[in-house]
């Protein structure tokens, strides 16, 4: 049995409270859905800068009353500090998830960038140590290694950040190890690579490529390839990072806390062949996409290759990704095509 199923199995008999931040977002809900499964209490604190009721709304469709009544929703801003002490009010666990995501977004617009990504990182921080909590895991970035061409990334070796977006997600990390050296407060970074699946938004100018390209096939619009499609990522399936998270959330090892960890499946994926594998996914579900991509110029402020060494995450938290990009996309792909009906 992996650490990962033990847990999943332990957690329900001695529930905690835990708070996400970003919990109206793709990856919070995903978070919120798991969890209350697991009879825990959760309080989410969200702005809907970037997440959305819907999400909230299906997360309440997919777990009984009994276990939705467990969770306090807290409209409210990082970038305030209030904010953040009162959702950190009798937590024991939690898991940072809210961040203006985006390397575009980041360039067109680095101030709200750096105000929510570093100040609100920072309100989070304080609140989260003022409140004594168990422990504090957030939502680092892939972005970090910036210009380094070294494969696989090694969470020890990295380059110069690519974009504003990449030095915050930097300076994030910065602050952490400060706080574990001033006040002994200690926490785990997740360095996630690509996440993808279910509630993942397709809509917007900032939106990530597997939902987009999916919208673009289901309404039979131009699929547009930034380069030449060569360009490859390290796909991770949500599945995959919430159990990152549950894992880093309840680590009592003390080598493995204060850490900054990969999360990914240690695999590439370039863009044309997730172009093929989007396309025979819809038609599995029924959808025939016949057109081919368009090529365009790169985008600026974009790593050419990434993918991930997992082996530190793997030996100091004992996480196994269970999903593939191919498994990942072949059980997101109903629930895209439902959703862009």
């Amino acid at each position: 049995m992996t650490r990962y199923e033990t847990l999943l199995q332990t957690l329900p008999a001695a529930p905690k409270t835990w708070l996400i931040t970003g919990v109206a977002g793709f990856i919070g809900s995903n978070l919120l859905e798991t969890l209350l499964n697991l009879d825990q209490f959760v309080v989410g604190l969200d702005s809907f800068a970037t997440g959305h009721q819907r999400n909230l709304d299906e997360v309440r469709t997919t777990v009984s009353a009994a276990r939705w009544a467990r969770f306090s929703f807290i409209k409210g801003d990082i970038r305030n500090l209030e904010d953040c002490h009162r959702a950190c009010r009798g937590v024991d666990y939690v898991l940072h998830q809210a961040a203006l995501g985006s390397v575009p977004r980041s360039l067109n617009d680095p101030i709200t960038t750096n105000a929510t990504n570093i100040d609100g990182f920072l309100n989070m921080l304080v609140a989260s140590r003022d409140a004594t909590v168990k422990s504090f895991t957030y939502a680092a970035s892939s972005s970090t290694y910036g210009d380094h061409p070294g494969l696989p990334k090694v969470e020890d070796t990295i380059g110069k950040p690519l974009s504003p977006y990449a030095v915050t997600k930097y300076v994030n990390e910065l602050y952490a190890e400060v706080f574990a050296r001033c006040y002994g407060f200690e926490t785990i970074g997740l360095r996630y690579f690509n996440v993808f699946g279910k509630r993942q938004d397709p809509e917007g100018a900032y939106a990530a490529v597997i939902p987009k390209w999916t919208a673009s096939m289901v309404n039979n619009e131009d699929v547009f390839i930034n380069g030449d499609g060569e360009t490859s990522r390290d796909f991770c399936f949500i599945e995959n990072t919430v159990q990152a998270n549950l894992l880093a959330a309840t680590v009592v090892d003390p080598a493995a806390r204060n850490q900054v960890y990969n999360v990914a499946v240690s695999g590439r994926t370039d863009l044309n062949l997730l172009f093929s594998t989007l396309r025979k996914a819809l038609l599995n579900s029924g959808i025939i996409y016949e057109k081919e991509p368009v090529y365009r110029e790169f985008r600026a402020g974009d790593v050419r290759h990434s993918q991930a060494d997992i082996g530190k995450i793997q030996t100091l938290l004992g996480y196994e990704p269970k999903f593939d990009i191919k498994q990942g996309i072949e059980i997101a792909m109903p629930w895209y095509a439902n959703f862009l009906k």
